[in-house]
């Protein structure tokens, strides 16, 4: 395991971001959401920390495993309905509970005063990755990427390599900053070098056993 000092010093001009757990503590909010559909449509609530190792992969997926594989399999819940229920109620109450991590706006600040490129990838809906860049960020994030229609979702590369077109930005001076395993697949396969961040939804050990070399305790030692 190998993490970074807080005078280590990085040298990429490019700094693409995941934003739920990386940017954004968001997990009381997406678990609210999650429980209000769930509770909707008469089924078992979850708690907030099985919710935590639930996200990464999508809210789609985060419905999928709230429900439940058996219940899905056996036909007897109307997934689209509990998803647009999840969906109707997240987009009114994503900004509940939701803010950025400490420190994580005076390190976007300082890194935007030195010229580089930020970017936000997320498997969260387009929409709501927009809106939550945007009154969060404004500015300081030059391109805002969520799931959508003709884009393949994280770990596949798509969503890195469109940020990466819009920016003109070269790879070879671009990192990626996440805080799951999803992102560490999704840094390998940009064929990027990742950095895991240590306040999000997942721990140290959980990253290293899927493959995080390189940690960051705090947001200002990305700087």
């Amino acid at each position: 395991m190998k993490k970074f000092p807080p005078h280590a010093q990085f040298d990429f001009e490019t700094y693409v971001f995941d934003l739920d757990g990386t940017l954004i503590s968001s997990l009381a909010d997406l678990a609210s959401s999650c429980n209000y559909a769930l509770r909707t449509n008469q089924l078992p609530e979850r708690s907030i920390e099985e919710v935590r190792m639930m996200v990464g992969n999508g809210v789609k997926l985060l419905m999928e495993r709230a429900i439940g594989k058996e219940r899905l399999e056996s036909g007897e819940v109307d997934f689209d309905r509990v998803f647009q229920d999840f969906r109707n109620h997240y987009m009114v109450h994503n900004l509940d509970e939701t803010a950025p991590y400490p420190g994580i706006m005076d390190m976007l600040k300082e890194l935007k005063a030195r010229g580089k490129n930020i970017a936000v990838v997320s498997n969260k809906f387009y929409a709501a990755t927009e809106e939550l860049c945007r009154h969060f960020f404004g500015d300081l994030v030059d391109v805002a990427i969520g799931e959508r229609e003709g884009i393949e979702k994280k770990p596949a590369p798509d969503t890195v390599n469109e940020a990466l077109r819009l920016l003109h930005a070269d790879r070879e001076t671009a990192v990626y900053i996440g805080d799951s395993d999803v992102d560490v697949m999704t840094a390998r396969n940009s064929h990027m070098p990742c950095i895991s961040v240590l306040w999000g939804f997942r721990d140290c050990d959980f990253l290293s056993e899927h493959g995080a070399t390189i940690y960051v305790s705090a947001p200002d030692q990305l700087l």
